[in-house]
């Protein structure tokens, strides 16, 4: 028999394949006796057409064939899902348009979708950048989870699963080779150590690449691939109904990224001598290349984002009978060491700009969940989280900074070659040539859960799910900057207790702490909430499936820990903004899961409706008299819409797959938000969108904050779609097949606050493979963005906001060749 690959098929439980003489099976999802696809999503073995959950699952072997040896790649196939980076550390992973603010770096803040490796929850979202190392499977479960997985899951959940250690020795080896210098070997083995008692698995993998962005002035290709990963597990078989599998991994990255250079500039309303053109016109400056696709930078600080991530976990399985005990206990660390090109030009304006930090992290996760299928189901369990994160900040200012910077007043006219005169602190660049930020910044992070969920079923068919979560978190944390600076005009130290003194003497000024501003603060936070959620769900028949739910869960609040705004002198520190309250989320949904004509076709369907108040974001405040943003609730947000995930396989020759989302994510409410670049530097307005003037005294809008109250989120599609699949043909004992899998989405915002130059157009991928596979083994070649379309991943706006705005494109048209089996 076979298992054609169904490229990026099982999404919500696509129908398994037909026994095919062909060929013997490649591994796929797990399957029940009956083959259909078991899932653990929540937290017990359940047939995923069953589980009344808007739910994706992608195989480790589908994974290999689409290439996605990320959860950055996987979003090609999972519409509903939103990945961006513009490093490790600045990640998010968003489903249906919520889960982070985008753009937005603040360790005082979580994710609202969950990331879990063997049932282990990962405090930083980083670690999401590294490649899958012998993944079973990938569970996307979208919408908020929290009843059960006793953590931050208010948007969805990632829940990938590797494979365990086997009785029965097994090697397993994939290499893949391709333009750019790719290559990337992954390969694992297993084998028993004590016959039925003990068991042993190690996998790796590595992966290399040129980069794809040329770097004029270091003569370096950037954006390159250099990742390293290893995972080891040892199963122990107690008893015939306890076992304890202990797990352990180390990975490394790093790759010369991330990076974002000169796509457009738009006018602003700030004087035209502080606009991108007469800026650069002063310095004589020009970027390589105005073509953002000719893939050319000229950074002039250095660049890297080397993070290492490892840990260790211990799950226990004990077998009651009627129900089953895990625990499962972790530990794990984080060491981001990153270098930064932060002016994104090659000017030396910012010349560092770097948050180096270290995490590390315990958490003990302890459940009961009923066994089988019983009138009465349950699964019950507590969590316990501690973490801490260390971060040493710096930042420091170039020779080209006060000019860039600064207002230079009447004396620059537009487009001047230089200062006219030295009487103002733009035209001397010892205001701010070496002004340097040193950052020591602490968090501490204790989070503890109880949470529960039952599945009773009232009448046949009938099941009432009620889920409980209370959670208590507490938060403290500590924030110093110290700024300097040491040139032939100005020599200090400045903190938060001598900063007032320095600028009555003269000795500093308000330029550069404006620019800089040293302060200390030491913020705490804690609270208890409740979530729930109720679902109704009904078997319709053995093949259909309908169920309706009501959540209201909680993010958990926050600290600040990237620096408060200050008073109008810039010598106190507004510490009313130090913390951040919880989101609160409330979400009604719908879903019907059906399978048709002997589970030929698959067609799964739901709508949803989520509001958020107290949603976290980057604010602004001007009852202080302060343009900086800073990380405070932004009142409400809403996304709604509807998904469809269907999967059809006319014949054992063929499949096809169509998978879509429309989601409508807006603020609807949100009256103080950074203003997008069109509007900085300008007076009242009472319409972002028509930048009408306001009247005299009308309230909203000013110069350094806008309503955008019902504007769009940003980062999310309104359409976005998957679509492929595969054709075989028997050849000499097995099969040559061709796969196809496409992608498109809508046009979406990448600024916080919409802007006209921010939106990126939508675009469709196109990825191609041919591949011929007899018995265990695998050969195929491949290529992804086949008609080598030119996309950005991220749009951003420089800060100062000069009207430059940078991007960092996806990659261009790759192609190479793989070779995986087993033995």
């Amino acid at each position: 028999m076979s298992l054609p690959l169904i490229p990026l098929l099982l999404l919500s439980g696509a129908v398994p394949p037909m026994p095919d003489p062909d060929t013997p099976p490649v591994a796929a999802a797990p399957q029940d006796q009956s083959g259909d696809i078991v899932v653990t999503a929540r937290r017990r073995e359940e047939r995923i057409q069953e589980v009344p959950v808007a739910i994706s699952v992608l195989s480790g072997a589908t994974l290999a064939e689409a290439g996605a040896f990320n959860v950055a790649r996987i979003q090609q196939s999972q519409p509903a899902l939103q990945f961006y980076s513009s490093n490790p550390r600045n990640t998010a992973i968003n489903i249906r348009g919520l889960g982070a603010p985008f753009g937005l770096t603040n360790d005082g803040i979580e994710q609202g979708v969950g990331f879990y490796v063997d049932g282990v929850y990962i405090g930083r979202v980083g670690a999401s950048t590294f490649d899958f190392v012998d993944v079973e499977r990938v569970e996307v479960l979208r919408g908020p989870q929290g009843t059960l997985y006793g953590k931050n899951t208010t948007a969805g959940a990632i829940n990938i699963t590797t494979r365990k250690p086997s009785f029965t020795p097994e090697v397993r080896y994939e290499a893949t080779a391709g333009n750019y210098g790719f290559l990337q070997l992954k390969g694992s083995a297993s084998a028993p150590i004590a016959d039925d008692k003990l068991a042993v698995r190690i996998s790796t993998s590595i992966t290399r690449r040129q980069g794809t962005i040329y770097d004029t002035k270091s003569d370096t290709n950037l954006h390159r691939l250099d990742n390293y990963g290893v995972r080891g597990q040892l199963l122990w078989r107690a008893a015939p109904n306890l076992d304890l599998t202990l797990s352990g991994d180390f990975n490394l990255q790093n790759p010369l990224c991330c990076v974002q250079y000169y796509v457009r500039t738009g006018a602003t309303q700030r004087p035209l001598n502080r606009q991108y053109a007469a800026l650069a016109a002063a310095f004589g400056y020009a970027p390589p290349s105005t073509n953002p696709f000719d893939r050319k930078t000229d950074l002039d600080a250095d660049i890297n984002s080397r993070q290492e991530i490892g840990g260790a976990s211990l799950v226990a399985n004990w077998d009651l009978g009627s129900a089953t005990v895990t625990s499962v206990s972790a530990w794990r660390y984080w060491d981001w060491q990153p270098a930064n090109d932060r002016d994104f030009v090659g000017l030396p304006i910012t010349t560092v700009s770097q948050n180096p930090s270290q995490q590390k992290q315990v958490s003990q996760e302890l459940r009961i969940a009923s066994n089988g299928r019983n009138k009465l189901d349950y699964t019950a369990g507590v969590f316990l989280f501690h973490q801490t994160i260390d971060t040493q900040g710096s930042q420091v200012q170039g020779s080209a900074a006060s000019r860039w910077l600064l207002n230079p007043g009447a004396s620059v006219a537009p487009g001047a070659a230089g200062c006219a005169t030295a009487t103002t602190a733009a035209c001397n660049p010892l205001v701010l040539n070496g002004l340097t930020s040193r950052n020591t910044i602490s968090f501490d992070n204790t989070s503890f859960a109880v949470f529960g969920k039952l599945n009773w079923e009232a009448l046949p068919g009938l099941r009432i799910q009620p889920g409980l979560r209370v959670n208590y978190d507490k938060k403290s944390g500590s924030y110093e900057s110290i700024v300097s600076i040491s040139n032939a005009r100005y020599n200090f130290v400045a903190t938060a207790d001598n900063a007032a003194a320095l600028l009555a003497s003269g000795a500093a000024t308000a330029d550069q702490f404006n620019t800089l501003a040293p302060q200390r603060y030491s913020p705490k936070f804690d609270q208890w909430n409740v979530s729930g959620d109720a679902t109704l769900s009904y078997d319709f028949s053995r093949d259909i499936h309908g169920y309706a739910t009501y959540a209201r869960s909680f993010k958990s609040g926050g600290i600040n820990l990237s620096g408060l705004p200050l008073n109008s002198t810039n010598t106190a520190v507004d510490l009313t903004t130090q913390t951040v309250k919880p989101e609160k989320v409330n979400h009604f949904e719908i879903g019907l899961k059906n399978q048709f004509f002997d589970r030929r076709v698959t067609l799964n369907l739901a709508g949803f409706w989520t509001e958020i108040s107290d949603y976290q974001a980057t604010v602004n405040n001007n009852a202080i008299n302060v343009i900086r943003g800073y990380l405070a609730n932004a009142g409400k947000v809403r996304s709604r819409g509807f998904e469809w995930d269907s999967s059809f396989r006319p014949s054992q020759r063929a499949n096809l797959y169509f998978n879509g989302a429309y989601t409508d994510a807006k603020y609807t409410k949100f009256t103080n938000a950074p203003c997008p670049p069109e509007l900085s530097g300008g007076t009242a307005i009472t319409n972002p969108a028509t930048q009408t003037p306001a009247a005299a005294g009308t309230p909203g809008f000013s110069p350094s904050s806008c309503n955008i109250s019902g504007q769009v989120l940003p980062g999310i599609s309104k359409w976005a779609l998957g679509f492929g699949g595969e054709i075989n043909a028997p050849v000499e004992g097995g099969q040559v097949y061709l796969g196809y899998d496409g992608s498109w989405r809508s046009r979406f915002s990448s600024n916080p606050s919409p802007s006209a130059y921010t939106w990126i157009d939508g675009y469709a991928l196109s990825n191609f493979r041919l591949g011929y596979r007899k018995g265990k083994v695998n050969a195929f070649a491949w290529v992804r963005n086949a008609f080598d379309k030119r996309y950005f991943e991220l749009l951003s706006v420089q800060s100062g906001n000069t009207g430059l705005i940078v991007g960092q494109p996806g990659d261009p048209r790759t192609w190479g060749f793989t070779i995986s089996g087993s033995f």
